[in-house]
């Protein structure tokens, strides 16, 4: 690589060295059996036909704003990409979590392996075969992320610097995980608890332990590191409640999901909790709709019902100001760190792109 890619250019370089990889890998995939090369292809369509590549520009933009140290650029770039199997593996088993039926705007890849099941007249249930698939499909994500990490080129010190945020986001993005579901299924009311979900679900491996990895690969000073990690916390959470507020508002065209998803899921968001507090304040009757309702109903005009009672709650409004106080804060976390103007810049302005993105 004779030039050092802007931010700009990473999305298409990051697809390029994830497309390089899977190809490498074809060959050997193919020797275990046909139906696995099938099932492959659904994650070679998931990683390289969508996504927005946020967290490999995190990681990025770590490195640069640390000086690069002597860390080859290739090899950076093949460590970065490697995250896109980590949100992978994230996403097709919470879309088997959730029941989704879509993501991105296309079929989940367990509705995909249903279709395949259906179309070709295996034998056995449709459902329960697309499912196996995804599962094992989203493990061979993980596997992958693994892989083309360790294997990215980085020297022994940079991957051993590079050990406690590596672990620390794998860690923390499957016990987010689990410490949604189990939310939901105790019909949890807690503002704390919900926040819990957001930081370590999103907030962690999406924004700050990129950040963090990117930097320590390019061995940056614990005072930058503590900087970047102030700001990737406030912005994470940040994004995820913005992701809160479409998930309950946001236009189906473009979200890529279904309107009020997140209703007919139960998610016990930061908003609902909010929005029960303050319904039991001023009106416990809707109150008690929104507890009959929530995660129990799918019809298009309950869920239109409970999107009303949540927005008359008003916390929305307090979500969105909680998302203002963020955000401010995390940029004023990243302007004390006192990196290259430039970078700063385009940290500033990805902050304010994941906080408003459009209903």
């Amino acid at each position: 690589m004779t030039n050092i890619p802007e931010l700009a250019d990473i999305p298409g370089a990051v697809r390029e060295k994830l497309a390089i990889f899977l190809d490498q890998r074809r060959d050997h995939v193919a020797e275990i059996g046909a139906p696995v090369s099938t099932a492959m292809s659904f994650l070679e369509s998931f990683v390289l036909d969508g996504g927005k590549r946020v967290r490999p520009m995190y990681a990025w933009a770590g490195y640069l704003a640390a000086g690069r140290g002597s860390e080859s650029p290739e090899a950076m770039l093949r460590a970065a990409s490697s995250l896109e199997f980590i949100q992978a593996c994230a996403l097709i088993h919470d879309d088997i979590i959730d029941a989704s039926n879509t993501r991105r705007g296309k079929p989940t890849v367990h509705r995909g392996a249903e279709r395949l099941h259906r179309e070709s007249d295996f034998l056995g249930d449709p459902e329960f075969f697309g499912t196996s698939v995804a599962i094992l499909v989203g493990d061979f994500a993980l596997v992958y992320a693994e892989d083309m990490f360790q294997d990215s080129g980085l020297s022994p010190e940079a991957l051993q610097r590079a050990r406690e945020p590596w672990r620390g986001m794998r860690t923390e993005v499957l016990g987010g995980q689990l410490l949604d579901i189990s939310l939901e299924a105790a019909g949890s009311e807690s503002v704390a608890l919900s926040n819990s979900v957001n930081r370590y679900k999103t907030a962690a491996y999406t924004i700050e332990r990129p950040l963090h990895l990117g930097a320590a690969i390019a061995g940056a000073s614990e005072e930058l590191i503590s900087a970047f990690r102030g700001y990737g916390y406030d912005i994470g959470i940040a994004y995820q409640l913005r992701d809160d507020q479409l998930g309950v508002f946001g236009d189906p065209a473009i979200t890529g999901k279904p309107a009020g998803d997140d209703l007919r899921e139960g998610k016990r968001t930061e908003l609902l909790a909010l929005a029960l507090q303050r319904a039991d304040e001023r009106d416990p009757s809707a109150a008690a709709t929104l507890r009959k309702f929530i995660g129990r109903t799918s019809d298009t005009q309950d869920l239109l019902r409970l999107s009303q009672i949540i927005a008359d709650s008003g916390a929305p409004d307090e979500i969105e100001r909680r998302i203002t106080a963020l955000t401010e804060s995390g940029l004023a976390h990243l302007r004390a760190a006192n990196v290259d103007p430039q970078i700063t810049e385009t940290l500033e302005h990805l902050a304010v792109q994941a906080t408003t993105r459009q209903k």
